[in-house]
């Protein structure tokens, strides 16, 4: 197998403590938040570049049906420690340079991605993301995007021994900044306050209306284009907001 340049390699699950099966729910008549997710990659990445990591558990053989009817890669392994599925993955399909998203960012921006991937492999940084660490971010809670080498995720597998650090892959990258080579890709205005990702059963409610909002005014929908949305509707706005307080107030970690 020829080695890859780069590969998206999006986390999915069935399981999940706050909101089970999340990935899986419909976001439209055709299709699930994963499937919607990878459709929306495809829009700017060829189907070689996109890879789905998943678990050995049989409810997540639903993930790998998802990634057959698209036609991109899918690797399973462990469920606790993804940062072990991450390089198994990545060592498995020979991916030099890694990009991160998880399906539940349904509405994460393919240009941005390609955007921060051409200053990435144009640089020298280890690790280069958008809305990590938290404290730090100008973007909103959904449009997530991190990229990182291989040498540095073999680097964080072998000496990350907590099991935060194993769970959610890249905290130790950033909790480590003086091993590594960060950077952190911001905007103007801070946005941060908002979000659109799926964790909670409104978060779907509030992602099913922006898509609606997007397919009718046939909008690509970055940052921007989505955050105004929001500001015009005021009850999704506050759903937003509120439900980004409750996840910070969960992941005690990020801090």
């Amino acid at each position: 197998m020829v080695a890859l340049n780069f590969g998206i390699i999006i986390q999915a699950r069935a399981s999940s403590t706050r909101y089970p099966e999340k990935v899986l729910k419909k976001i439209d008549k055709k299709n699930s938040v994963l499937g919607f997710q990878i459709k929306r990659v495809l829009n700017e990445f060829k189907n070689k570049n996109i890879f789905i990591a998943t678990t050995i558990k049989k409810k997540d053989k639903k993930i790998c049906q998802i990634a057959k009817k698209n036609n991109v890669n899918f690797f399973r392994g462990s469920e606790k420690n993804v940062l072990k599925r991450y390089l198994d993955c990545a060592k498995k399909f020979k991916i030099k340079n890694i990009v991160r998203i998880t399906s539940d960012c349904p509405l994460v921006d393919p240009k941005l991605i390609k955007k921060m991937l051409k200053i990435f492999l144009d640089s020298k940084y280890d690790y280069f993301a958008n809305t990590y660490p938290i404290n730090k971010s100008t973007f909103p809670d959904g449009s997530d995007i991190e990229i990182f080498k291989l040498s540095s995720l073999k680097k964080a597998f072998e000496f990350a021994k907590d099991k935060d650090d194993q769970e959610h892959v890249t905290t130790y990258f950033w909790k480590n900044s003086h091993s590594f080579k960060i950077k952190n890709y911001k905007i103007k205005k801070n946005l941060s306050d908002y979000r659109y990702c799926v964790d909670y059963k409104d978060d779907l409610m509030v992602i099913r209306k922006i898509v609606k909002y997007l397919e009718k005014n046939n909008l690509n929908g970055n940052t921007f284009e989505i955050v105004n949305f929001l500001k015009k509707n005021k009850s999704l706005e506050f759903i937003s907001k509120k439900n980004k307080k409750k996840f910070l107030e969960y992941r005690t970690d990020l801090f």
